[in-house]
């Protein structure tokens, strides 16, 4: 017994390169290709035709990116396109400063700003002792915020003294004078 040749199965355009004319089973395949080809067509120029009839693609049963969404959601999608999850966790942390650091030092120091290139935290304190006592804290409150925001979100607290007043210029103020500074360099 020898093994059955298929040859029988071949396309119709290598039954005609043969010289033989295409068989029943050809043209059956032939006819169901084109059948299948034309349906798809119909069924595409359709969808054509309803979503123009519709105004263009629209929302339908199931969920796609056009469908509204809460407000929490669209912040959460707006963020994470941008690349804003380090300064918003930071300014997470300025709004949750006092349970952080603890009432005590919140009520003397207040985070300014962060500056994400250089990952540095600035924090303003009411007087000078406050200022010394947050530099000596300074390590112990990074490596906090590190654990809460993660890891080398800030790298350092830049720690600044109280403001002096304003230098207002009045009557008996020489043009060009800059106060004490004038005398002692």
């Amino acid at each position: 017994m020898s093994a059955p040749d298929h040859s029988d199965r071949s396309e119709p355009s290598q039954a005609a390169a043969k010289g033989a004319e295409p068989s029943g089973v050809d043209l059956a395949r032939v006819a169901l290709r084109a059948a299948k080809e034309a349906a798809r067509a119909r069924g595409d120029a359709a969808q054509q035709r309803k979503q123009a009839r519709r105004g263009g693609l629209r929302s339908g049963a199931r969920a796609d990116g056009r469908d509204p969404m809460a407000f929490g959601a669209a912040i959460n999608r707006l963020i994470n396109e941008r690349g804003w999850e380090a300064p918003a966790a930071v300014g997470g942390v300025m709004g949750r400063w006092p349970e952080i650091v603890g009432e005590d030092v919140a009520n003397h120091c207040d985070p300014e700003k962060y500056d994400e290139e250089e990952r540095v935290l600035t924090v303003r304190c009411d007087s000078t002792a406050w200022a010394t006592n947050l530099r000596l804290l300074a390590p112990t409150l990074v490596a906090r915020l590190n654990q809460d925001l993660g890891h080398g979100t800030i790298t350092l607290i830049k720690v600044l003294g109280p403001q002096g007043p304003v230098r207002r210029y009045g009557p008996l103020r020489a043009p060009g004078s800059t106060g004490p500074g004038d005398t002692y360099g």
